[in-house]
């Protein structure tokens, strides 16, 4: 039996019993249907409130679109539904995890750098505000892994670091900042990513640490935000083998979960030894991770019975709700467990303000809507201007000025359309043209028409000949369903790479994972910028030509435990 009157609820006695009255008089079907948390459709290919009233979801989870668009969709989708739907996005850097155009304040990582709390209690604002304008009440955020592991190609960036006191400081402003606006926060990804440097869309993939070994880290995180009242936790395609262990000693190997399917890790991890008692929902079940580990039709009801409320995402819709149907209607998931789960949604509901009483929605989105850009805008060029982290100037080629360097080859590498969910853009143009109104001379390295002289017989003074800086970005980011972010060089003799950095002035900014100095050890300077907004740009550019000092801090260890970075 869930205690509604303590936390995360912490409900009246009024409200207890509407719970109590609304679950016991819902149908099988409609119970079933509040256990999916579907992806958003889009109105000109979808009939919305067909949709909702067909499938009965308890929630529904958003990629960035027009704001207008969007704030039409939900209210019509909400409208639609007997139950208020949460209405989630992944709110990791910003309002942009909901709206195209919405402020990109900057990734976890960068605020980290600036080691200042009140940023991270602006990302929250911030995001939860703009969110919030077009409907949005749910924020998959924040983040509160660990980023153990350099090689990790999915977190890096979107992690406080690997230090456990900064990501509770950083995690407990951020959620502060979403609760001032009544947007309910989401932590991720239990039971842990950042260990493993593989990534969960493709393999189920492990924390590998002791059982105390996790306690002591990842676990103090969970203890603290859940103490604190934490409503609701994500749960990852990841395992936690230890922990299983201690649980079921004996277990074999074969029959360890993701924590996505593993009663041990929910019922026993989370439930008993860490004492959750909130809402709990997968990450996105389309991925490998969860879909190798078993049959989905076997993977989905192990899901609701390991003690996970809600599903995130479907392959096929149909095909999904009829294996939860037909599991609850031969008793493989009792329907104790069904009532449960619910009753934790509608629970939820009524504690964050979505439903009342009453049953009705509770701040329904307005069709008037500011979302405060400039303002906002303002508080990312805080965020760029205390977090860019000057990490190595050997040879003191900083400042850069024209006088100096005249004629400079930019080199962008990551600048691609390849999938994977990539939060920024493109940054080749926006460098040029900045670098070009200080006065410098640009040409851009063009890695589709390679110069074969310069590729095969050029030496140092053809390159001399032709520039006197090379200027190096790294735009390459961490995005789902790729296995490195590591440099990816012109296969083609690494026609990219800087192999004169001793002979011509080199220096190379990273504008997203911090740890490139694995594969240029030897570059003379480098600089984390974390996030490639025009923010983060102006104002690299201005500390890079010595109008302002460098304030980042290194929220992780960008040397990568390697000697050889640090020469």
């Amino acid at each position: 039996m869930i205690d509604l009157s303590k936390k995360p609820y912490n409900l009246s006695a009024t409200q207890i019993n509407f719970v109590k009255q609304k679950v016991a008089s819902m149908s099988t079907e409609a119970k079933i249907g509040q256990l999916f948390f579907v992806i958003g459709e889009d109105e000109e290919n979808t009939d919305l409130a067909a949709f909702v009233k067909k499938y009965q979801p308890g929630g529904i989870m958003y990629r960035p679109d027009d704001a207008k668009k969007l704030q039409h969709e939900i209210a019509t989708s909400q409208k639609a539904s007997n139950i208020p739907l949460l209405i989630a996005a992944n709110l990791e850097a910003g309002g942009n995890g909901l709206i195209n155009g919405g402020t990109w304040l900057g990734r976890p990582l960068q605020i980290a750098a600036t080691d200042d709390t009140k940023n991270a209690y602006n990302l929250g604002e911030v995001s939860g505000y703009e969110a919030k304008q077009v409907g949005g009440n749910m924020s998959f955020a924040p983040i509160v892994d660990l980023d153990q592991n350099f090689r990790n190609p999915i977190m890096n960036v979107r992690t406080y670091g690997s230090n456990k006191e900064r990501v509770i400081r950083m995690s407990d402003a951020q959620i502060a900042g979403l609760n001032a606006n009544h947007v309910i926060p989401v932590a991720k990804h239990f039971p842990g990513d950042g260990v493993d440097e593989r990534d969960q869309h493709l393999l189920s993939s492990i924390n590998s640490l002791s059982a105390d070994e996790w306690m002591k880290s990842y676990g103090e995180i969970y203890h603290h935000l859940i103490d604190n009242g934490l409503p609701s936790i994500m749960i990852a395609h990841i395992m936690q083998p230890a922990w299983e262990r201690r649980l079921e000693p004996g277990i074999e190997d074969k029959d360890l979960r993701p924590a996505s399917t593993s009663k041990l890790l929910i019922n026993g991890l989370l439930r008993k030894v860490l004492n959750f008692n909130g809402l709990t929902i997968t990450d996105a079940t389309p991925m490998i991770g969860y879909n190798a580990i078993m049959k989905r039709s076997e993977a989905l009801p192990a899901t609701i019975n390991a003690g996970i409320d809600m599903i995130l995402f479907n392959k096929d819709i149909d095909e999904d709700y009829q294996f939860i149907t037909a599991a609850v209607t031969d008793g493989t998931i009792p329907m104790a467990r069904i009532d449960e789960a619910v009753t934790r949604i509608i629970a939820t509901k009524v504690a964050q303000g979505v439903m009342n009483t009453a049953g009705e929605l509770c701040e329904p989105a307005t069709s008037n809507f500011d979302l405060k850009l400039a303002e906002h805008e303002k508080l990312a060029a805080k965020v760029a201007k205390e977090s860019i982290t000057l990490v190595k100037d050997r040879d003191q080629l900083l400042p850069l000025t024209p006088k100096k360097y005249p004629r400079v080859r930019l080199v962008v590498l990551g600048d691609t359309d390849d999938g994977g969910f990539k939060e920024g853009g493109k940054v080749t143009t926006k460098f040029k043209e900045k670098l070009e109104e200080k006065g410098f001379q640009v040409t851009v390295f063009n890695r589709k028409r390679l110069d074969f002289q310069e590729v095969f017989e050029g030496g140092v003074q053809f390159e001399k000949d032709r520039f006197d800086l090379a200027f190096y970005v790294a735009n390459v980011e961490t995005a789902s369903n790729q296995t490195t972010t590591r440099l990816d060089w012109i296969h083609l003799m690494a026609a990219d790479a800087p192999w004169f950095m001793k002979d011509i002035p080199t220096v190379f900014v990273s504008t997203c994972n911090p740890y490139h100095l694995f594969d240029i050890p030897m570059v003379s300077t480098y600089i984390n910028a974390y996030t490639g907004n025009e923010v983060t740009i102006d104002a690299l550019l201005k500390k890079m030509m010595g109008q302002e000092e460098f304030l980042g801090k290194n929220p992780v260890d960008p040397f990568c435990g390697r000697f050889d970075t640090r020469l």
